[in-house]
């Protein structure tokens, strides 16, 4: 009766990932008696025996060990350890991911089938090689605009992820109109299929390294190829279906442009409300500058820091390319300077390790960093930089930033200088708090998503001792 008692408790327990746990107790005979997987919630009771003998024990797979079939399903197509293996926003974006995926993928093959048509396809008075270099001077021409646009926007989409992606999905949409309007042109037809590949290939870089982006947000365990490789299962999953859909679609609309242009104008439609939906849902714990100035214009006006979650519901989705400031940071020295005296009043009064000069004639903010500036330095100075475009704008402020806006307004340009030495003075007791308040509310302050050209620079501390 001893023994029986002591098997009422749990003797162990274990659980895979984030699921329920089940526990294990001791049988009359000595063996372990374990709970049967998802006793709780899959709906399956009893429970199985496992006899001694082994480390693994008696049988190697017991009856009540089988996995629920979802549960199989859903490994297939999520990473290892979900939910806890990625961020909370993995699965509303993923979704909405998937709708727009869906909805570009029936798109897709209504500009296919027309640019199929423009070229000859089923026309037996078209010319093969005409056909041929067609499709040559296609892709040569989005072959270069795939490079050229590379190099010249690729350092910028880490900072603004959201919106790049968006971006990419709506200049998908205008580069599927323009090969399904070529056939009705066909003097224009090379033309115009030329500049739609050559969106598309700009939507493929930016669509590519925007999804590498988000792919280091969502991974939470070192595990960016799994996270990776099932977004890529699921993107071909649901291709998939889409291409069966397809070929019931194409039959029914094929034969009446006004009805393919009908469907294609309601599937975009839905393209981009999923793909607005998706790139709402992520909730970065990074700043950016748009998050930066949403974040420290409230703390300015209100003395709290917003968290990650709001400050992400309120960044701006179709605007963020053109902030009102216009702040540059890692600018070389001898942009800002040209003489020992413009260099001696940009170090006066600057003990951080960074230059900042302000334009407020163009609104303009440029800062010199120093080899010593590490993350928290540089959100140092793009915070100031934006202090000081606050100082131009009608919000509420502190009171000691609302005296220099005061001052702003009415001294003449040449007070600039004197106003960012100032600022500096209010931002050694504004910034440890600002800073304090944003690791409290969830940001990660070690990195930053700030646009940082690799300029980098020294300079004496009081540079007019020099020339004694």
């Amino acid at each position: 009766m001893a023994y029986v008692a002591r098997s009422e408790a749990p003797l162990c327990s274990e659980q895979f990932g984030s699921g329920t746990a089940r526990g294990c107790r001791a049988a009359a005979d000595g063996s372990l008696q374990w709970e049967a997987w998802g006793r709780r919630w899959w709906g399956f009771s009893g429970a199985f025996t496992t006899k001694p003998g082994g480390r693994d024990g008696g049988e190697r797979v017991a009856p009540g060990t089988a996995v629920p079939p979802l549960s199989r399903l859903l490994a297939v197509f999520l990473p290892q350890g979900f939910p806890d293996s990625v961020s909370p926003d993995y699965l509303p974006y993923q979704l909405w991911d998937s709708v727009q995926a869906f909805a570009s993928s029936l798109s897709g093959s209504l500009a296919t089938h027309a640019v199929l048509l423009g070229i000859g396809v089923g026309n037996a008075k078209a010319s093969v090689s005409a056909a041929t270099a067609t499709w040559l001077v296609k892709d040569s021409t989005g072959m270069l605009g795939r490079i050229i646009f590379a190099w010249w926007m690729g350092s910028k989409m880490d900072c603004n992820a959201k919106q790049w992606r968006l971006f990419a999905d709506i200049l998908n949409d205008v580069a599927m109109f323009l090969e399904i309007m070529a056939p009705i042109f066909p003097i224009c037809f090379t033309m115009t299929i030329c500049i739609s590949n050559l969106a598309k290939c700009i939507v493929g870089v930016a669509g590519g390294a925007t999804r590498a982006a988000l792919t280091m947000h969502q991974a939470r365990r070192n595990n960016m190829a799994d996270v990776s490789a099932k977004d890529g299962s699921q993107e071909t999953l649901v291709s998939l279906a889409g291409l069966l859909v397809s070929l019931l679609m194409l039959p029914l609309v094929s034969d009446c442009p006004s009805l393919s242009l009908g469907c294609f104008f309601l599937l975009t439609a839905l393209h981009i409300y999923a793909n607005y939906r998706a790139v709402r849902a992520l909730v970065i714990e990074t700043l950016n500058e748009g998050r930066l100035w949403l974040v420290l214009k409230h703390f300015l006006q209100r003395g709290e820091v917003l968290g990650p979650a709001l400050a992400n519901q309120m960044e701006p989705l179709w605007t963020g390319f053109w902030p009102s400031l216009s702040l540059s940071l890692g600018v070389p020295l001898h942009r800002v300077t040209s003489s020992v005296f413009e260099l001696q009043k940009l170090v006066e009064g600057h003990q951080e390790p960074y230059l900042l000069r302000w334009d407020l004639s163009q609104n303009q903010v440029q800062v010199v960093l120093s080899q010593m500036a590490g993350p928290e330095t540089i959100l140092r100075a793009a915070t100031h930089g934006l202090v000081l475009g606050a100082l131009q704008g009608d919000g509420a402020l502190p009171g000691e930033l609302e005296g220099l806006r005061n001052r702003v307004r009415a001294g003449p340009e040449k007070e600039s200088c004197v106003i960012v030495r100032e600022t500096h003075q209010v931002l050694d007791k504004l910034f440890p708090k600002f800073l304090k308040g944003l690791q409290d509310a969830g940001w990660r302050t070690e990195n930053h998503q700030l646009e940082v050209d690799e300029w980098r620079a020294t300079w004496l501390l009081c540079p007019e001792k020099k020339l004694l």
